[in-house]
């Protein structure tokens, strides 16, 4: 018997080379970096390029150390934080930090304050040239670049004339000032908020230029007890605040007074900005008939701001409170 003709076998599948062009497989796509990833990338990048003195990485949380290390600019990071913990462990690997306060400002705000602190500490010097990165409060995203040279007197940089106010002051007195503004602030007296003003330097002036409005509470202690740097000293400095008046620090940081009535001169033309009080008045008064530099808490929303002759130069606005 013949064999059948047909075949009756199971058809042969066909393998991958008589596949249909467009049936062959893909090679897998390349997925992209995230965006804030990308975004440091960019901005360290620029920094390379223009060649700046220092990066300024401001941080709540803990910042990308391998990216970081690896761009070349590791000796030129600073990184400022909120965190003592976090400050620690980027020191451990290698980078200068600076600790600012721990206080909920916009990312310009927190800029403002963390090149001023860097100022203080000597870590940033007059004419250097910065990139500061900062991103939303307690986010580990950097999504704000901000580029600035010390000493120009910029909207986001005028803040560093104050700790540049000359060798008669010294720049941790007004550093502790400036916290504790920011934490009367912040944080009111006792759940209630307060406003008050701290007038620094040139205190035999502002004295003269004075009336006490209570009896001094710091009458008859000694300086050592009376210094600002001593942080009992502001603790209870924080507690005077709902007295009314201003507090008088000499230069080297001791109180002088608290309670004191600031007399504008009545020789000495105000302009003062719209919608500003009677705190902000006595000290752009007695900042322009001194050598003063005055820090002014508002009671109604917890702005710290600071004058020198006689004009407004830093604003520190909060937009949220613990009160």
């Amino acid at each position: 018997m013949s064999p059948s003709k047909h075949d009756s076998s199971p058809p042969k599948e066909k393998g991958p080379k008589d596949a249909p062009a467009a049936q062959k497989a893909k090679p897998p796509a390349l997925s992209k970096p995230p965006a804030d990833r990308t975004f440091l990338s960019e901005a360290l990048g620029t920094a390379r390029r223009l060649d700046v003195g220092c990066v300024l990485f401001i941080c709540d949380t803990s910042p990308p150390i391998e990216q970081l290390k690896h761009r070349g600019l590791k000796k030129k990071v600073i990184v400022a934080t909120t965190s003592e913990k976090i400050g620690a462990h980027c020191e451990e690997e290698g980078f200068r930090t600076e600790i600012i306060p721990a206080y909920a400002f916009d990312r310009f705000e927190k800029i403002k304050v963390a090149l001023a602190t860097c100022v203080s500490a000597g870590l940033l010097a007059e004419g250097m040239r910065v990139l500061c990165l900062a991103g939303q409060a307690e986010s580990p995203n950097i999504d704000t670049n901000l580029y600035t040279k010390i000493g120009e007197k910029s909207e986001e940089s005028v803040a560093l004339g104050v700790l540049h106010a000359g060798v008669e002051f010294s720049p941790q007195v007004l550093e502790a000032v400036l916290v504790i503004a920011l934490q009367v602030g912040y944080e009111g007296f006792e759940g209630a908020p307060v406003g008050t003003i701290f007038v620094v330097g040139d205190s035999t002036a502002v004295m003269e230029k004075s009336k006490q409005l209570t009896l001094n509470p710091l009458q008859g202690y000694s300086e050592d007890e009376r210094n600002i740097l001593d942080p009992s000293v502001r603790n209870a400095i924080k507690n005077y605040c709902i007295l009314d008046g201003a507090f008088v620090i000499r230069e080297d940081g001791v109180v002088l007074a608290a309670g004191r009535y600031l007399r504008a001169p009545d020789d000495k033309e105000i302009e003062l900005p719209l919608g500003l009080g009677t705190r902000n008045a006595a000290a752009m008064a007695i900042t322009q008939v001194s050598n003063a530099i005055a820090f002014v808490v508002s009671k109604t929303t917890g702005t710290v701001r600071i004058y020198k002759e006689g004009k407004l130069n830093v604003e520190l606005k909060q937009p949220r409170r613990r009160l």
